[in-house]
């Protein structure tokens, strides 16, 4: 991982500070969260988490290739 070095005013940082806290998180991850979704990486891997799901609902549906009926489970 690649680190970043960028220069702010000292009151927008503290402001920023302040509001990441309030939220949880840090100026750092907000910074790269930003980065990731302005370079698109966040939509590629949401898109391939997307992919995988489908597939997996796809292929419980298919599974055995027969549809069993409520009453064909529940039969002694």
């Amino acid at each position: 991982m690649a680190n970043l070095t960028i220069t702010l005013d000292d009151q927008v940082l503290k402001r920023a500070r302040i509001r990441a806290l309030e939220q949880g998180t840090s100026v750092n991850a907000l910074v790269r969260d930003y980065l990731e979704a302005y370079s698109g990486a966040k939509a590629v891997r949401d898109g391939a988490v997307k992919h995988l799901l489908d597939l997996s609902l796809n292929a419980k549906s298919r599974r055995g290739g027969r549809r069993w009926t409520r009453d064909e489970l529940h039969e002694r």
